[in-house]
């Protein structure tokens, strides 16, 4: 539980076990007497004070930053996806490699500040499903035949062949 949530649980424990008093909260499950008093606060008014972590923290995804850079890599990536071979899963792979993407990016126009690094970019068309591995062809399995008599393996050893292996 985080945020609303969590504070919401509080406040009713708090109430419930603690007559509603944050510092008895704290003494008891040892959490935030802030958090707490928020919470109650919060239930007793019924307006959620909500958090501008997530607006203002961290820094943008390169998609975010530079949609038209990132509209040209999508349509390059699919150009050059391929579907698994084995049908097993929906994961696109790409013969693509982030260096490649990057010089075809540039060649397409976009500026080299706008161009993230090879590792970004690796991170960027993984983060979107292309995955940034050889494309291998099916192989068939192998048929297996039954062995017959005259290949090497099927009969039991000779004598000969027991003796060579001997230290006496």
């Amino acid at each position: 539980m985080l945020g609303a949530e969590r504070r919401t649980f509080q406040a009713a424990m708090a109430l419930k076990y603690c007559t509603g008093s944050p510092r008895q909260a704290e003494a008891v499950f040892g959490w935030s007497r802030q958090a707490v008093a928020l919470g109650l606060h919060e239930q007793r008014t019924g307006i959620v004070c909500l958090s501008a972590q997530s607006a203002v923290a961290g820094d943008k995804l390169w998609e975010e930053k530079h949609p038209a850079a990132a509209t040209v890599l999508w349509a390059l990536a699919e150009s050059h996806a391929q579907q698994d071979p084995t049908f097993r899963s929906t994961i696109t792979f790409t013969r693509l490699t982030a260096a490649e993407a990057i010089n075809q990016l540039r060649a397409r126009g976009v500026a080299d500040a706008d161009l993230p690094s090879p590792s970004t970019m690796a991170a960027v068309l993984n983060r979107n499903g292309y995955r940034l591995r050889p494309v291998l062809k099916a192989k068939p399995q192998k048929k297996l035949s039954k062995p017959t008599p005259s290949s090497p393996t099927s009969g039991p050893k000779t004598r000969r062949h027991q003796e060579v292996g001997s230290c006496a």
